[in-house]
C-alpha cells in the first residue's frame, strides 16, 4: 500500500504541461489531470509550458516542487531535467542522466538485459547506416535472420508513435520508413506473443513499490496511439488476469528495471509475459501517461490510493530529496 500524504495544502507547486513533441497534446491532458489532482490535496498550483519565458516564470512563481507531466522528447530525453536541476528547485521523477538512458530504448533494454531482465532480441538501426548498406540488402538479411514477426519502432519515441508490427516482408521498408518520422534511429525486435502488461512504479523515498499489473487487450490486437487515449478502443484488466507467481514476477522485473535505470519516484514498464509465463521487458517510461484512459492512474486506483494523495507524496518526495 502506497503511504499517503500526511499534510496536504501546504506546497506551491507548478506543473509543466505541453511541449513541443509529437504528445503535446496527451501532455496537456496529463498536466491537467495532475493539476486538479493537487488542488483537491489543496495545493496552490501553477500550471506553465517549457517555453522561453520557463526560467522567468520560475523565478517569479517560486514554487516549493516541480511537477513535470512533458511527454516525448521535450520532457523525458533528459535535455529539459538537466536544466531543471541547475535552477534548484526539486522536481518530481527521473534524473536528466537516468531519463536518458530510459528515454532510448536500445539503451535501456541493454541495461537491464546485464541486469538478468529478458527482453526480446533485436537489431538497431540509424537512419545514415540503413541508406549508406543499401537499405533493400539490410532487410534481406534482417528477414533472413530474424524470424517474422518483428516490431519495428523509433528508438526514441512515445506512445507507440511509429511503431508496425511487421508480418510480412514486403510490410518491412515502410514500416523502416514510419519509424524514422519520429526518430532517426530505428530498433527491429522479436515479437514475443503473450500478454501485454504495464506495471507502474512508486518510490516515495522508502524503497521502490510495484502497482498492480494492467492487462492490455487492445480490440484492433494493437496498442497503438489511437488504442491508448480513444476511450473503448481498448479493455483493461486491473489487476491482471495471472497467476499469484506471474503477478509477483511481473512485479519484480519492473522494480529491478526501474533500478536498473536508476529512475525514481514514478515510471512505467511495459512488458509482455509469454505463454510460460516469462516476463520480457519491452521498455520504461520516464513519464507515464496520466490522462482519464491512461494506466499508471487505473493502477493507482487500483491499489486503493487516490490520486491526489500519490501525486502529492511524489511532491513531498521530491522535496525531501528521497525516491
Amino acid at each position: 500500500m502506497i503511504p499517503k500524504s500526511k499534510l496536504a495544502g501546504k506546497l506551491k507547486i507548478v506543473v509543466l504541461a505541453g511541449g513541443i513533441s509529437h504528445e503535446r497534446d496527451i501532455s496537456l491532458k496529463s498536466g491537467r489531470r495532475v493539476a486538479d489532482a493537487l488542488i483537491e490535496k489543496g495545493a496552490q498550483v501553477v500550471m506553465r509550458e517549457p517555453d522561453h519565458e520557463l526560467l522567468a516564470n520560475l523565478k517569479k512563481d517560486k514554487p516549493d516542487v516541480i511537477w513535470p507531466v512533458l511527454h516525448g522528447a521535450s520532457g523525458e530525453d533528459g535535455a529539459l531535467r538537466d536544466i531543471l536541476s541547475l535552477t534548484g528547485i526539486p522536481f518530481v521523477g527521473a534524473t536528466g542522466s537516468s531519463a536518458k538512458l530510459a528515454w532510448d530504448k536500445s539503451v535501456a533494454k541493454t541495461l537491464v538485459e546485464r541486469d538478468g531482465i529478458q527482453t526480446p532480441g533485436s537489431i538497431t538501426l540509424p537512419r545514415e547506416t540503413f541508406k549508406e548498406l543499401d537499405a533493400e540488402s539490410v532487410l534481406k538479411l534482417v528477414t533472413k535472420s530474424m524470424a517474422l514477426p518483428v516490431v519495428v519502432k523509433p528508438a526514441r519515441s512515445g506512445s507507440a508513435q511509429g511503431v508496425t508490427i511487421v508480418k510480412k516482408q514486403d510490410q518491412l521498408n515502410q514500416a523502416m520508413i514510419d519509424a524514422y518520422v519520429y526518430c532517426d534511429v530505428a530498433i527491429i525486435e522479436d515479437f514475443v506473443e503473450g500478454t501485454e502488461l504495464a506495471v507502474g512504479v512508486i518510490d516515495l523515498g522508502a524503497g521502490p513499490i510495484a502497482l498492480p499489473a494492467v492487462e492490455i487487450k487492445p480490440r484492433s490486437g494493437h496498442f497503438g496511439f489511437e488504442e491508448r487515449y480513444i476511450a473503448g478502443e481498448t479493455d483493461y484488466f486491473v489487476p491482471a488476469r495471472l497467476t499469484k507467481t506471474v503477478a509477483a514476477k511481473a512485479a519484480k522485473v519492473a522494480i529491478a528495471a526501474h533500478e536498473a535505470l536508476g529512475l525514481r519516484h514514478l515510471s512505467r514498464v511495459d512488458m509482455i509475459i509469454d505463454a510460460k509465463g516469462v516476463p520480457w521487458f519491452l521498455e520504461a517510461n520516464v513519464l507515464p501517461g496520466l490522462t482519464e484512459t491512461s494506466l499508471l492512474p487505473q493502477a493507482i486506483i487500483a491499489e486503493g490510493s487516490t490520486l491526489g494523495d500519490v501525486y502529492y507524496s511524489l511532491a513531498q518526495a521530491a522535496l525531501r530529496g528521497r525516491g
